[in-house]
């Protein structure tokens, strides 16, 4: 933990805080964690939708049964 708290720039109490999950660990911080540990080019990963199975869930639970087109868009079309 000593060697990842050095190559990070920060402390062993702020890794123990972000180990227990706390929420007042800066951005920046986990960031410089994940570098010294090797996994920084994944942390686009982290918001991506295409990863978040649950929120992909949800929002397609959201989605309509059906969805049909205004009257006026489809006599237009026939023209």
């Amino acid at each position: 933990m000593a060697v990842v708290a050095e190559r990070a720039f920060t402390s062993r109490a702020t890794l123990q805080r972000i180990e227990a999950g706390d929420p007042g660990v800066s951005m920046g911080i986990y960031a410089a964690v994940l570098q010294a540990l090797g996994l920084l080019d994944r942390l686009d990963q982290l918001a991506d939708p295409a990863h978040d199975e649950i929120g992909q869930a949800l929002a397609s639970g959201e989605l309509p049964k059906r969805v049909r087109m205004s009257t006026k868009r489809r006599n237009k079309s026939d023209d």
